[in-house]
């Protein structure tokens, strides 16, 4: 699987790394060049400094042949609106973008983008927790 990643946090680093190391194609895209540094020695995808919310950066990065397109930065609005470019410019099967704030996940969802709220995630691992 080709999988793009917008942003380089902990998140994306360490799902990069993961997917990397499983012998998937990843590239990361990012406007600064210290959060590749969260990447490992053993990285061997590719790593695109720019705006992923630009053209002109995702063809760098192989958006068009990508399965895959993961929006990770703590910016919802740049989650959706790359997530948006990827899907409806570039055609990318796959597209996820990771939201904060709870509300806009169903907002999303009507745009048709595959909307992640960790705060939510977490919320219902918890109450499952004290549910058990």
């Amino acid at each position: 699987m080709n999988v793009v990643i917008m942003g380089s946090g902990r998140v994306a680093s360490e799902l990069a790394t993961l997917l990397d190391q499983e012998g998937q194609t990843v590239t990361v895209i990012d406007s600064d060049v210290s959060g590749f540094d969260r990447l490992p020695q053993s990285f061997k995808g590719k790593s695109v400094i720019g705006d992923a919310t630009d053209e002109e950066v995702l063809r760098k990065a192989g958006l068009s042949s990508a399965d895959a397109f993961i929006a990770l930065t703590r910016d919802d609005d740049r989650n959706a609106m790359a997530a948006q470019i990827a899907k409806h410019i570039f055609g990318v099967r796959k597209v996820i973008c990771r939201i904060y704030d709870p509300p806009r996940e169903e907002f999303y969802k009507t745009l048709g983008l595959e909307a992640i709220s960790p705060i939510m995630v977490f919320a219902r691992l918890v109450k499952g927790r004290l549910e058990e």
